[in-house]
């Protein structure tokens, strides 16, 4: 199965669209969004999936109202940080701020997969058998430098898709 990951959109909705056109093209079966989409309208576009999508608020998501709206509306599943789910026998952890990983892990241990996000740099690393993972920058304005992630739940694979 494979999933997609994305961070940091930042109302940037011409990147958006370029995200959701890979992530259909790559016909992934789920999207996690790590956090920092920033307001309903920019959260309304990523209804084009052809997927669901599950993801975390971040901090710029509780300045403005209306995300829980359109979540409802579109049924994504999104909630504060962290979100826990077992899919594909592999247990996900999402954060948007990894200050809070640490702590997490030391009760929960058996997790396969922490996706995360808020530095806007990239990040793959295993770290006792948990991978780590944060694609990056996603919202910037230099073309070829934005990235998303697309990971295969079947073996952990992670390819970084550049736009």
């Amino acid at each position: 199965m494979l999933i997609g990951v994305v961070s940091d959109t930042h109302n940037n909705i011409k990147n958006i669209k370029k995200i959701i056109d890979l992530f259909n093209e790559a016909q992934v079966e789920l999207v996690i969004h790590t956090g920092d989409i920033s307001k309903a309208e920019t959260l309304k576009v990523f209804s084009s999936l052809n997927c669901p999508l599950r993801g975390v608020f971040g901090n710029n998501d509780r300045i403005e109202g209306g995300l829980e709206e359109v979540c409802k509306e579109n049924n994504f599943l999104f909630q504060e940080p962290p979100l826990c789910f077992t899919l594909e026998n592999k247990k996900i952890a999402i954060f948007h701020e990894p200050d809070l990983i640490k702590d997490y892990t030391k009760e929960h241990q058996d997790i396969n997969l922490i996706l995360h996000g808020h530095t806007h740099r990239y990040k793959e690393e295993t770290i006792d058998k948990t991978v780590h993972f944060n694609p990056g920058e996603s919202a910037g304005s230099m073309e070829g430098k934005n990235a998303i992630g697309i990971v295969n739940l079947n073996n952990l694979e992670i390819k970084r898709v550049f736009f």
